[in-house]
């Protein structure tokens, strides 16, 4: 592990959590090299995951699953630097983006902004997305700790800053869904923790609502958000986008209209 430096410089500490991700973790943990330390965070992980991840941190824990804003934050505090970057098993930081990061390294830190959104560029189905809403896809992926905290919605909380955000140059890439299946399998998960949370709200939802939001999510996307210059994958991805707020509803609907 790289030391810190200097007193003063500005340490920033890596989190990535993980479940079954042997695939990814080795080139996720090979793409943040440059910070000051790595935190893994693993939920009872069955694969390789846990040894190959040990080559590159100590500071590696297990954590029950309890929900991505749980495990988020158990990785936060387990950081010693005084910045956060988090970066998920299925990214990489491109080069452009690491020499954004080493110039705010050189900045003095009352020059410093409290967090920095990054553009995500997204690969799916062998091909680099630049519409249907997936792109630039702007990430608060860098931030101070001290004045950050958890917040939103699951599946999709994220971390957010009390003070100013600006936009980091660069960008980080998103190798997503390997394939039609995983895609199905996430895009029905997600739909779950969605319904769960908009019932405990007490949010209802009829036929007419089931129709109509799937309907504007794949218009929205395929032909407001250009969708279509994405080619086939553009098509894929808005029948998904729809299928999902679709499932969404209909879980809701299911939560509040039938008996365990």
């Amino acid at each position: 592990m790289r030391k810190f430096a200097k007193i003063n410089a500005m340490k920033i500490s890596a989190t990535i959590i993980v479940r079954n991700e042997e695939a990814n973790i080795a080139e996720v943990c090979e793409t943040v090299e440059w910070a000051d330390e790595i935190v893994i965070v693993d939920s009872d992980s069955t694969d390789r995951t846990v040894e190959i991840a040990g080559r590159y941190t100590d500071k590696l824990f297990n954590r029950k699953w309890n929900g991505y804003k749980d495990k988020h934050e158990f990785a936060d505090s387990q950081t010693t630097g005084d910045w956060i970057f988090w970066i998920d098993a299925d990214e990489r930081v491109t080069p452009e983006l690491r020499t954004s990061i080493e110039r705010l390294r050189a900045t003095a830190q009352n020059d410093l902004a409290d967090g920095y959104r990054i553009a995500r560029r997204t690969e799916y189905l062998g091909r680099w997305i630049r519409h249907s809403g997936w792109y630039p896809d702007y990430q608060m992926r860098l931030y101070r700790k001290a004045n950050s905290y958890w917040d939103g919605v699951a599946p999709h909380q994220t971390a957010r800053v009390n003070g100013r955000v600006e936009v980091l140059e660069g960008e980080f890439l998103h190798y997503t869904k390997r394939d039609l299946s995983e895609h199905h399998r996430v895009t029905e998960e997600y739909a779950s923790l969605a319904a769960a949370h908009l019932a405990s709200e007490g949010k209802k939802i009829g036929a007419l609502g089931l129709l109509t939001g799937a309907l504007a999510a794949f218009i929205r996307t395929y032909f407001l958000k250009l969708g279509f210059r994405d080619g086939v994958q553009g098509m894929i991805i808005a029948g998904f986008t729809a299928y999902g707020v679709f499932l969404k509803y209909a879980k809701l609907w299911e939560i509040n209209n039938t008996k365990k």
